[in-house]
């Protein structure tokens, strides 16, 4: 049964890279808002991290790199950097808990350093959970105060893109895959300590055993007085 935990838990992580990596490339972090009485619904604009994508009327997408980061908006830039360090401790986390795996041959039959490589990986999916939604929830959170905010004119407005729900299913599914993990990092270490309190009830009832008997073969004051007279 924690075999086949552990390669869920290892099908998971691949799912949560492929997310991570998926939503971080994706130019649709932020897309225009179709609101407003001078709409120009001929008009597509996309805000990533990395680009910004526009099409005009049946021109063709055309998308085009930032030329310094410094243009990008606070959110963007910081999501940038914290995507990035997830995408890496998502893969160190399906290395780490690779080595760690029943089926592993890493570290050979010393269950101690599996256990602790085990634990590692799991602690790393959580952290690159949390790596994921900060970015992605930050973005979002700024782009419906935004929306909302009278201040801002119609043509300044986006909407929620499908990078950001890209992101949030992907955190999901990595929380999911480091509770699963640590899970049966618990149970592996739980089921080797059964037999080491197996072993100290038994030394236990022996001892307990020994000196009964002990006790019954030591005969009393009383009945060497009575064997005296």
């Amino acid at each position: 049964m924690r075999a086949k935990m552990e390669i869920l838990a290892l099908v998971l992580g691949f799912i949560g890279l492929f997310g991570t990596i998926t939503a971080t490339a994706l130019p649709t972090w932020r897309v225009s808002a179709f609101i407003g009485a001078n709409l120009v619904v001929m008009e597509d604009l996309w805000e990533g991290l990395w680009m910004n994508c526009w099409r005009q009327a049946n021109i063709k997408m055309q998308c085009k790199l930032y030329d310094s980061m410094l243009i990008l908006r606070p959110e963007l830039q910081a999501s940038r950097g914290l995507m990035v360090v997830s995408i890496i401790l998502v893969v160190l986390s399906l290395l780490i808990t690779g080595c760690g795996t029943r089926v592993s041959n890493c570290f050979g039959d010393n269950v101690k350093a599996k256990n602790i490589t085990l634990a590692l990986g799991g602690g790393l999916y959580l952290l690159s959970c949390l790596t994921t939604l900060i970015p992605v929830s930050w973005v979002g959170f700024t782009v419906i105060s935004n929306f909302y905010d009278p201040l801002i004119t119609d043509g300044q407005k986006r909407e929620l893109g499908s990078a950001l729900f890209i992101g949030w299913a992907t955190s999901v599914v990595l929380l999911i895959t480091g509770i699963l993990v640590l899970f049966s990092y618990s149970k592996r270490v739980s089921k080797e300590e059964e037999p080491y309190a197996d072993a100290y009830l038994l030394a236990l009832r022996d001892s307990q055993k020994e000196g009964s008997v002990y006790s019954q073969r030591t005969p009393s004051s009383l009945h060497k007085h009575q064997e005296y007279v």
